[in-house]
């Protein structure tokens, strides 16, 4: 094999902790038919890979065994039927894994283009959290202006995402954080009330936010004991999304306020999606995102960069819920 038909990417091997995460050496990847081949810039570090690391989350069918499920960086080759793309476009992407690597291939519907003054380095950092957002608080909980909003986690990379958009869009966001400079985070995001749950009641601040009426949406991972709490935070007719389970996704509760205030309770994960779904979310963001990120009324928010050889580090700082944003890897 040719020197030229490889590439490095970070193996996880039998999985374990962060430290089993090494540099390796293997094929690069082919573009497949409607695919285009990405030379990777930046990587975006998440929770569902280290999931798949520590044996926990498999990836779908047919898709890359190496981690990582979004980059940003330049197009460099096309599969065939590809019109959308030309080598040498700016681009992110939501990948079907393969990521961490210097080379990795996505399908043309899941590329997008670099926002108008915006680096690479910051498009790494959008993808994963804006397809979720967009998903769920938009698609599936149909956020409208003047309602209100409580997002968990809300310092997290989708947190102040959600935070962000919800503002954007007109509706009122409350967050919790689990410490003072995590709660200042989520105030500077845009959220109105940032509550910090090792010191308040989020139940109690969501019903005096909204004199008694409950918030609107509720965007949730941690599950667990708050599921219950969600359901007393909710207004008549709310609705729940559940993207992550951080505590218990096995729970006893009482459901009779899903009855009495005619809730809704959703959620999804994006990985096994089709291609053809994520390609309309990506078509959604581009249309109605997008230029919100081109004249900066919304940003994502790094945390901090590790180089690629230190993937090591960066999955540990993200289990260690220290960071406030998102972790990259610069390739």
């Amino acid at each position: 094999m040719s020197a030229l038909s490889l590439m490095d990417y970070v193996d996880h091997g039998a999985g374990g902790g962060p430290e089993v995460l090494k540099m390796a050496s293997g094929k690069r990847p082919t573009p497949a038919p409607g695919e285009v081949l990405i030379r990777v810039a930046y990587a975006g570090v998440n929770r569902p890979e280290a999931l798949q690391r520590a044996g926990l989350y498999a990836p779908p069918p047919g898709a890359s065994q190496i981690l990582g499920l979004e980059v940003s960086g330049e197009v460099v080759a096309l599969g065939a039927g590809v019109e959308r793309w030309k080598v040498g476009d700016a681009v992110c992407a939501l990948t079907n894994g393969g990521g961490y690597a210097q080379y990795v291939v996505a399908p043309q519907g899941q590329v997008l283009p670099v926002p108008q003054g915006l680096s690479l380095m910051q498009a790494g950092a959008l993808p994963e959290n804006y397809f979720t957002v967009w998903t769920n608080v938009f698609q599936r909980a149909g956020l409208r202006a003047g309602e209100s909003v409580l997002v968990h986690g809300g310092s997290s990379g989708i947190g102040l995402t959600a935070i962000q958009l919800a503002k954007a869009f007109g509706a009122t966001v409350l967050s919790t954080a689990g410490s003072a400079a995590k709660a200042a985070a989520c105030r500077e995001a845009g959220a109105a009330f940032a509550i910090n749950y090792r010191e308040q009641d989020f139940v109690a601040v969501a019903l005096d936010a909204t004199s008694g009426q409950g918030v609107n949406v509720v965007l949730d991972m941690v599950g667990g004991r708050y599921i219950a709490r969600n359901l007393q935070a909710l207004a008549v007719e709310g609705r729940l999304v559940q993207i992550s389970f951080l505590e218990a996704s096995k729970v006893e509760l009482d459901w009779t306020p899903l009855m009495v205030k005619r809730l809704h309770f959703t959620g999804s994960t994006l990985r096994p999606r089709s291609l053809a779904d994520k390609a309309r979310i990506a078509d959604e963001l581009q249309e109605q995102v997008w230029p919100l990120l081109s004249s900066q009324q919304v940003a994502p928010v790094v945390h901090r960069v590790f180089p690629i050889a230190q993937a090591a580090e960066a999955h540990a700082l993200m289990e260690s819920s220290e960071h406030i944003g998102k972790i990259l890897l610069e390739v």
